[in-house]
């Protein structure tokens, strides 16, 4: 009697195995993280063409190359004029020491009977006289204008002096002024300080 062959086949053969359902719990959960999710593109990426050679830039090899766009050319800023410093008043000791003869004064100027024209170029030549020689007081007389008349009339140079004084063409050559005391003029006489040359 033959031995049934150990290699042959069974009589039955395995029945497939069905897959089980979703259960209630776990069709919740699917559903919530399914809602949860969002595509991670929804269209498509385009992808750009290449830039198409034109013909004419290869027909001619000995053709010179374009030149390249001129650049506007760049102006270096000007270097600005140093401001005019302001004016600074003489100090009390200075006006002290000037009243009692202990500074000295070492130029004068006298304006008197001169029109406004005229003392006007005499102040800005002197004051640049005295600075070009490092000077550094000096007193310029204005007058106190005649006696009697209108206010408007009276002591024009003593009202215009300081005034020119403050302007920045004397500023650059004077550092200060102040009223002179009586011994030197009073009310119509102005002590100046000379601002020192660059060196």
């Amino acid at each position: 009697m033959k031995r049934p062959s150990s290699l042959s086949q069974p009589e039955h053969p395995p029945t497939p195995r069905h897959r089980r359902g979703l259960s209630e719990e776990e069709r919740a959960l699917w559903e919530s993280v399914a809602r949860q999710v969002k595509p991670l593109r929804k269209t498509p990426r385009l992808v750009k063409p290449k830039a198409a050679v034109r013909p004419e830039a290869i027909s001619d090899p000995s053709a010179k190359p374009a030149s390249p766009r001129p650049l506007p050319p760049i102006h270096a800023p000007r270097p600005s004029k140093p401001a005019v410093p302001p004016l600074a008043p003489l100090g009390r000791r200075e006006r002290s020491r000037l009243s009692r003869g202990k500074d000295e004064i070492e130029a004068r100027l006298d304006l008197h009977g001169m029109t406004q024209t005229r003392a006007h170029r005499a102040l800005l030549g002197f004051l640049r006289r005295a600075h070009g020689e490092g000077l550094t007081f000096v007193l310029v007389i204005t007058g106190k204008g005649k006696v009697g008349g209108t206010e408007e009339g009276r002591g024009v140079l003593r009202r215009q002096v300081p005034q020119w004084l403050s302007l920045p063409e004397f500023r650059a050559l004077v550092v200060g002024f102040e009223e002179a005391h009586i011994g030197h003029g009073g009310h119509g006489a102005l002590y100046v300080r000379i601002r020192r040359p660059r060196s």
